[in-house]
Formats: C-alpha cells, sequence, structure tokens
C-alpha cells in the first residue's frame, strides 16, 4: 500500500472539525427507498432548523434512493447554514475526476457546506448488478488511495497526469475547484486496523465505523477502543496528532418518549431494516439512550450520525431537545489543537 505524501492531511484540524463544543456533534442521515424529492427537501431544512450539524446522505444507486450528488445539489439551494455529507461514496462507481467534478461543484452551489466520504464499497452484489469490476479487498483499498490522491491533485485546479488501476488521466484539470480551504473535509469510512484506519490516520479529517458487519465491525464498546487505539497508533506512526481526526459512529436511531413509542417503531420496520440493522440499530427512551450514547463519547468517539426513517419527526426533534443537551464531551476532546 503506497501512501501519497502530496496529498495527506495538514497535522491541523480542518475548520469544521475544530468546531466543538461541549457537547457531540450529530447528523442525520436519510437512507429511505421511495422518497420524494419534496421528501428530502422538507426532511433536510427540518434538520437544518433542528441546529444539526449535517444532513447525510448514502451513495447506493442500486438500492432505491435518489442519486446523492444530484439530490445535495438541489439541497445545496433548500437549505442555507447546514453541512452536506456522502456517507459514503464507493470509489469504485465513478472514476476519481468524476468525483472531484461532482464535490467541487456541490461545495461552491453550497457555499463551502460539503462533507466527502468514500469508502471501497460494502455490498458487493450492487456493484455486480451494474457490471462494475469487484476485486479483492487489497487491491479496493489501493483503488481509495489512489482516489483520494487524484481527487484531492485535481481540486488544486492543476493539470494531472496519472496512469493506475483507477484509469489513465493526461492533463486533467478541474475547474472551478471547490471553495472550502484548505480543501473539502474528506471522511474515509471503515475500521479495518491494518489498512482503513491507516488511511484514515494519512489523510482523512473523519473517521466513521458502526456496529455492523459491512462497516467496521464495532459491535461494542471493546471494539471502539481497541479500534481508536488503532488509530492513535496509526497516527503517532505517520507523524498525525490524533486530535486532528473527528471520530465518528453512525447507528440507525428509534427514539421516543415512551416505551410503547418505542415498541411500535421497533414493530413497524417500514423498510424491512430490522434484521440487517439489528447490531446497528439504537432504540429506547431518552432515559435510555443518553446512557448509551455518552458510553461511546467516553471512549473517544465525537460524532454521531443517525440514520433516520423518513418523516420519523419524533425521533429527530426528541433526539435534539431531550439528548444532546445530557451529553458531554470530556474537556481533553473539547480542547482541540490550533
Amino acid at each position: 500500500m503506497r501512501l501519497f505524501s502530496r496529498v495527506r492531511a495538514q497535522n491541523v484540524p480542518h475548520p469544521w472539525v475544530a468546531q466543538m463544543s461541549e457537547h457531540p456533534r450529530f447528523g442525520v442521515l436519510l437512507n429511505d427507498p421511495g422518497a420524494d424529492w419534496s421528501q428530502y427537501r422538507d426532511f433536510a431544512q427540518a434538520v437544518e432548523a433542528l441546529g444539526y450539524d449535517a444532513f447525510w446522505l448514502s451513495d447506493h444507486p442500486g438500492l432505491g434512493f435518489m442519486d446523492c450528488w444530484t439530490t445535495l445539489g438541489a439541497l445545496s439551494q433548500a437549505t442555507k447554514t447546514i453541512r452536506l455529507g456522502v456517507a459514503v461514496s464507493c470509489v469504485l462507481f465513478r472514476p476519481p475526476w468524476m468525483l472531484a467534478r461532482l464535490s467541487a461543484d456541490i461545495d461552491r452551489l453550497s457555499n463551502g457546506r460539503l462533507i466527502l466520504g468514500v469508502g471501497i464499497g460494502d455490498m458487493e452484489e450492487e456493484i455486480r448488478n451494474f457490471g462494475l469490476p469487484l476485486p479483492g479487498v487489497r487491491e479496493r483499498q489501493e483503488w481509495l488511495e489512489e482516489t483520494v490522491y487524484l481527487v484531492r491533485r485535481l481540486w488544486t485546479g492543476e493539470p494531472v497526469t496519472f496512469q493506475g488501476k483507477t484509469g489513465h488521466l493526461e492533463n486533467a484539470i478541474i475547474q472551478p475547484g471547490p471553495i472550502q480551504r484548505p480543501s473539502i473535509p474528506l471522511l474515509i469510512g471503515g475500521g479495518g486496523e491494518q489498512t482503513t484506519l491507516r488511511q484514515v490516520a494519512y489523510y482523512a479529517d473523519m473517521s466513521n465505523f458502526m456496529a455492523h458487519a459491512l462497516v467496521g465491525k464495532a459491535f461494542t464498546l471493546e471494539d471502539v477502543k481497541r479500534k481508536l487505539n488503532a488509530l492513535r497508533k496509526h497516527c503517532e506512526s505517520v507523524g498525525r496528532d490524533y486530535r486532528t481526526i473527528l471520530r465518528s459512529y453512525i447507528s440507525l436511531l428509534l427514539l421516543a418518549e415512551s416505551p410503547e413509542r418505542v415498541k411500535a417503531k421497533r414493530e413497524a420496520d417500514p423498510l424491512g431494516y430490522r434484521d440487517f440493522m439489528r447490531s446497528a440499530t439504537m432504540a429506547g427512551t431518552p432515559e435510555e439512550i443518553i446512557p448509551s450514547f455518552q458510553a461511546l463519547v467516553n471512549c473517544g468517539i465525537q460524532y454521531f450520525i443517525v440514520m433516520l426513517y423518513l418523516n420519523d419527526y419524533e425521533t429527530l426533534q426528541v433526539l435534539a431537545e431531550k439528548v444532546i443537551p445530557f451529553l458531554k464531551l470530556p474537556m481533553r476532546e473539547v480542547e482541540t489543537p490550533s
């Protein structure tokens, strides 16, 4: 695995990462097949109005979701302040130049609010369905590394020539580039302790994993601690300040003020996620959920991406008003390096 030093992350936190407070930050991911544009817009505007950090979309063209990039472009005009993120874009779906072009444009359309998340692809059947090549995990990790290198090079607006696994570029230029400085914040998804977290340490502004076999296998608090410790060690090995990386965790959230409402939400299972997302689902009343989130915070998690069902405005509001204010980051997390 080669590391491209020319595009490594700076050893200071991205300005967005540095926006710490006494509470962990939360973003909301809408992952609902069949949702139309007006539903995305209305939900994103509600997320923004309640003060969440970001509205996230996933990149699964074959699972019934609207295209994340097209939708983010529309949301950039329907929202004003909230960050817009992709969690995450599979590097096999688009060549690096296209990802650079799309992300630069969304960053400009949103006036500098994009967060770019990338990963090696967790749903292999979806990749095969579109006739895309599906190399082994190691080769996909190399593909991701080339993608990060080329996207960051192309964002500079300078001509890029390159030959590699992801293809060939000859004096390729992407202009205009993104407006964020030093660049669009980069999330690398996954919890692989040997390679993925090393790539996070070298390139990324944000890490992300979850309690699921496809995205990190962080099933227990001990798993979370071990992965964050692995990330810390990789940071030490590449000379990166661990505190400059925003450590995040993703889960499906079902929240209500009464046990009866929580039970009803569990049983409704509108998308048939019950079994597929069982290990990564957090469900309960505020009194039950607060200790679960706080335990993850105490392990070192600073940011949560919560996946919500479409129209679950109850969870959205209860989380904002009756959970987040009662979660506290340790002081060592609030004092980020400058």
